[in-house]
């Protein structure tokens, strides 16, 4: 006969009771065995039996109003024992008397799954912490809320709350479904519930648990507000993207570029890669049953993956077991610990076993403990500190010289081609410190000890060494009594030991990978801010023009391109065999019969030819009565993108030779729009371009290409697919699905029809709709030239819909009617032309009326007379308060209003120079002063196109900050294609084609 079970009361406090009840709450299987034979108090109890099978059964959005009536009875909740998955949550809400049966601990134990048990203490762990969290952490915090209460079990925190938790999350399956149920909407979730998976230390971490505070390290490295890196790593939980965050969330990120939460995302990604490995070697070493406390605790305290090496190196499988594990098994660990502990009591005689090898002898027994003493000392964390510390208070250098290999290969081969040691000439006996090296430097050394020209290392002074040991006897492995002098002989021996064969590799180590790392991220940074300075060049509009690839043997390919980049003309001319005075002619007519006055010419081979050749025509007056100019432009990654496949989708009917002539022409009409169907690898831009991580390098680039085509805006009525995809939230199948619903239904009339697409769902229209823009006269042409159409196939070979009102023809059908309807319904709104957010048109509404104006005045002179007298009267934080949003929000609305229709942000950035003469070499001399354009920029300096053919290297210590504008002084260096600049001939050196400049000043 089964004993009446004894019955506990939950009250509302994090303790060790909240385990049983976790336990008691995750099985709901036992509560279904035991229910006909525990006695239950009151016979309310079996109502809450039916009502997990209620909200099965209504999926549609309308039926689940019925369950709220039992719900607001409050009786019901403090019974429902057996509801077990609402409990957690009920104990939150302030619900108390839930029976806990304390007999069934036991069962279920033995019977649930170790991995649900381990789940449920953390989430009670997270539970306890996420109390403590200050109110203040933005809506990151709060979104996240949201979305952690999904993976709660089915009761709500709050009655309020009820119907949706219940309507987004089925009873039985909530822990089996986890992974579907991670991308739910993140909004508006309340203050003060319980979350799961936070931690105030490292809840970034997942499930790792680790021995520091994620925050912290990330605040140290990247020099970044703790408040403000806190933001940011839960605006990236969320899926925000960085053009989202820049723009819309200025106020959470203290005003940081792009650059800078480019730069935390990627150190994030650092710290959770080094928690998984951590993860990953704990549970080996657990499956290998290796893993100690001690040991548990070292790899805990692990912030890199060098620091995790050395750690780890030992345990791996494959390598040699190391000196002091096979001290360890020979049971080596006590004398060693009482050393340091109690040093008057040890006597190592008492070890010695003359049958065992490795205690045989007194000195076996004492290396032995000698060397478990070198591993606890290297593997100490406050011993790692105080020598990093000391390494920085000295002067640590790096140094290179020539491989003994690389002298020995060019004795050797005589008749071969020995080793290029010249490029690397600079760097055969280099010695530099650590803290003054510059980046290009560290990747050129790597790269050529890569090549194994060079033997790099790290040089550490002797009186670290002396200051170390000084400092553990008598400091940190102090012996705590009276040591006698051949055991104080044998601790300095052990930390002697410890620093050259452990300590001392590993800070070389660390040098060269933090070395490393800092210039790879600098390099990076580079590419991304020459090709962000590339893709932002001012596009030339109005224009017809010809683009000239240039060439001798195969001749020159020319594309004569409309205004709107529409092919009208290409052809091949052979200016350089002798048919130079033959073609003029065939020129001269394609220039008059389009009336083209503009020449683009790429800079690859012949193009210098190419260039006198037009210049000595326009000395002439031979294309009078137009007045022809022509500019040199990179037409890096021009043959790539020709034998593309979007290429032959987008000119199926042209030679690849003729298709590189109409993208030469077209990266000066629009560059943005041109140079994202390349990848920007080979755009040419920025060196070290195979020295650094290829997938961060890939990364960043392609962040670059999605802020500037986000923050430039894209009308999503005329872009094609390839741009289209690079907006922010968008992806190639978004992409694709916005273009098929374009060509189904017409122009979209609205931002808010996007959200008809197929893919894009609450998320993603957040993402995008900042940055598409709609213009009322493209949707007005769309619509007329599918009326002309008369229901007939565009020229794109897809039926025309007409836009709204549909075309005459054959009626369409009922499907496609009523989606015409309902894009019908849909009404123009201004404010789709501008940069302001959907989720701020209520703010700007209310702006609106506070201004005296209306929609219709959007862009217009008096619309920014009537914000600059509201705002000079009120002034902007009044004007904010009274509208209840932040002064960045309100900036973003000012700016939408007040700037004219189809303003692009390129406006103010240079366009390329047209000029109609040309400059040899010869002609410069030193003093001479010119200005040309910024063609790359490197770590090392910039280097520019003066037009004589060959471009100038501006070395960085010539750009100061006293040169550059205000507004581009910053931490590096300033200067990026496309910039204008006033320079002076230091030095020309013909035989080897170098041009030395100084900078004078940036023009603008």
């Amino acid at each position: 006969m089964m004993r009446r079970p004894r019955v506990t009361v939950c009250k509302k406090q994090y303790s060790d009771d909240e385990d049983e009840s976790l336990l008691n709450t995750s099985t709901e299987y036992e509560d279904k065995k035991e229910e006909e034979e525990e006695w239950v108090p009151e016979s309310k109890v079996t109502k809450p039996r039916k009502k997990p099978a209620k909200p099965k059964e209504p999926k549609p959005p309308k039926p689940p109003k019925p369950p709220k009536a039992p719900k607001k009875t409050a009786a019901e909740k403090p019974n429902a024992g057996r509801k077990t998955k609402a409990s957690a949550l009920e104990k939150d809400a302030g619900v108390v008397g839930v029976p806990v049966k304390e007999e069934r601990l036991s069962l279920i134990v033995s019977e649930r799954n170790h991995n649900e048990t381990e789940q449920y203490k953390g989430a009670q762990v997270k539970e306890a912490a996420s109390t403590k969290c200050p109110q203040n952490e933005n809506q990151g915090t709060h979104a996240e809320l949201k979305h952690d209460l999904a993976y709660l079990p089915e009761g709500p925190s709050s009655s309020s709350q009820l119907p949706g938790v219940k309507r987004e999350e089925p009873e039985d399956d909530f822990t089996f479904n986890e992974p579907a149920l991670k991308k739910m909407k993140t909004a508006g979730c309340p203050d003060g519930k319980p979350v799961k998976h936070y931690k105030k230390d490292n809840g970034s971490l997942g499930d790792v648990q680790m021995n520091w505070d994620f925050i912290e390290v990330l605040s140290e490295r990247t020099v970044v507000d703790p408040w403000v890196c806190a933001n940011i790593v839960n605006l990236f939980k969320e899926e925000n993207t960085i053009p989202f965050i820049v723009r819309y969330r200025k106020e959470l990120i203290n005003h940081m570029d792009a650059d800078a939460v480019r730069d935390v995302q990627l150190t994030v990604e650092e710290l959770r890669n080094v928690a998984k490995k951590v993860h990953a070697v704990i549970q080996t070493l657990k499956k290998e049953g290796t893993l100690t406390i001690s040991l548990e605790k070292a790899l805990l305290n692990c912030k890199s993956v060098d620091e995790l090496e050395h750690v780890y190196g030992p345990y791996k499988k494959g390598s040699k077991l190391s000196k002091a594990r096979r001290a360890r098994q020979l049971g080596l660990e006590p004398p060693a610990l009482a050393l340091v502990e109690s040093p008057q009591t040890l006597n190592l005689h008492s070890y010695i076993q003359p049958q065992s090898e490795g205690l045989s002898t007194l000195a076996e027994v004492e290396a032995g403990v000698q060397q478990i003493l070198a591993d606890m000392i290297a593997k100490d964390k406050e011993t790692l500190v105080f020598v990093k510390r000391l390494c920085e208070q000295n002067y640590v250098t790096i140094h290179s010289t020539v491989s003994k290999t690389a002298l020995k290969e060019q004795k050797d081969e005589k008749g071969a081609k020995p080793k290029d040691i010249d490029k690397f000439q600079l760097y055969a006996d280099f010695t530099a410190s650590i803290k003054n090296i510059h980046h290009h430097q560290i990747l050129a050394i790597n790269r050529g000890e890569n090549l194994k020209i060079l033997t790099v290392k790290i040089n550490i002074p002797d009186r670290v060494k002396n200051e170390f040991i000084r400092w553990c006897l008598n400091v940190r492995w102090r012996p705590k009594g009276y040591a006698r002098d051949e055991l104080f002989k044998l601790l300095k021996d052990a930390v002697e030991d410890s620093y050259k064969r452990l300590i001392q590799p590993l800070l070389c180590r660390g040098f060269r990978s933090s070395l490393t790392t800092s210039a790879e991220k600098e390099s990076i940074a580079m590419f991304a801010r020459n090709l962000r300075q590339l893709l932002l060049t001012g596009p030339v509009r109005g224009r017809v023009i010809m683009g000239v690839d240039p060439g001798y043997r195969h001749g020159c390919k020319l594309a004569v391109l409309s205004p709107t980049s529409q092919i009208l003309h290409t052809d091949v001319v052979y200016l350089h065999g002798g048919n130079g005075f033959r073609e003029a002619e065939k020129i001269r007519h394609l220039l008059r019969k389009y009336n083209c006055s503009t020449l683009v010419i790429g800079n690859g081979t012949a193009c210098r030819e190419t260039e006198a050749y037009f210049a000595d025509l326009i000395a002439k007056k031979y294309f009078e009565p137009l007045d022809v100019t022509y500019c040199i432009t990179s037409e890096a990654g021009a043959s790539i993108y020709s034998v593309s496949p979007e290429a032959v989708k987008e000119m199926p009917d042209l030679d690849p030779n003729l298709r590189s002539a109409v993208s030469i022409g077209r990266r000066v009409q629009d560059p943005l729009a041109e140079l994202v169907k390349i990848d920007p690898k080979h755009i040419g831009i920025g060196t070290y371009q195979h020295d650094v991580s290829q997938p961060l390098l890939k990364a960043a680039l392609a962040s670059v290409v999605e802020e500037c085509v986000s923050f430039v805006g894209v009308d999503i009525n005329i872009c094609s697919e390839t741009l289209m995809r690079h907006v922010a939230g968008l992806n190639a199948g978004r992409a694709k699905n916005i273009m098929e619903w374009r060509e189904k239904n017409g122009p979209f009339i609205n931002r808010g029809q996007l959200k008809e697409v197929k893919g894009v769902g609450p998320t993603t229209f957040q993402q995008c709709a900042g940055f598409i823009r709609i213009n009322p006269e493209n949707i007005c042409s769309s619509e007329q030239s599918a009326g002309e159409a008369g229901g007939q196939t565009s020229a794109a070979g897809v039926p025309s819909t007409a836009g709204a009102g549909g075309a005459a023809g054959k009626p369409p059908s009922k499907k496609s009617k009523s989606r015409t309807t309902s894009s019908a319904a849909q009404q123009l709104n201004p404010l789709d032309q501008t940069c302001i957010h959907p989720e701020s048109y209520d703010i700007a509404m209310r702006f609106l009326v506070l201004t005296g104006g209306s929609l219709h005045d959007i862009g217009k002179p008096g619309m920014q007379s009537k914000v600059n007298a509201l705002i000079q009267k009120e002034g902007m934080e009044e004007v904010a308060q009274k509208l209840n949003t932040a002064l960045p929000t309100l900036q973003i609305i000012i700016d939408g209003l007040t700037q004219p229709q189809g303003f692009d942000i390129r406006q103010g950035f240079d366009t390329p120079d047209f000029k109609r003469g040309i400059v040899s070499i010869n002609d410069l001399k030193q003093g001479t002063v010119l200005t040309g354009r910024v063609e790359n920029a490197a770590l090392f300096g910039a280097f520019v196109d003066i037009g004589v053919g060959r471009s100038g290297l501006i070395h960085k210590k010539y750009i100061t900050e006293a040169k550059l504008p205000r507004d581009e002084r910053r931490r590096s260096l300033a200067l990026g294609p496309g910039e204008k600049v006033e320079v002076r001939v230091l030095n020309v050196d013909v035989a080897r084609d170098r041009i030395s400049l100084d900078l004078i000043r940036v023009l603008r």
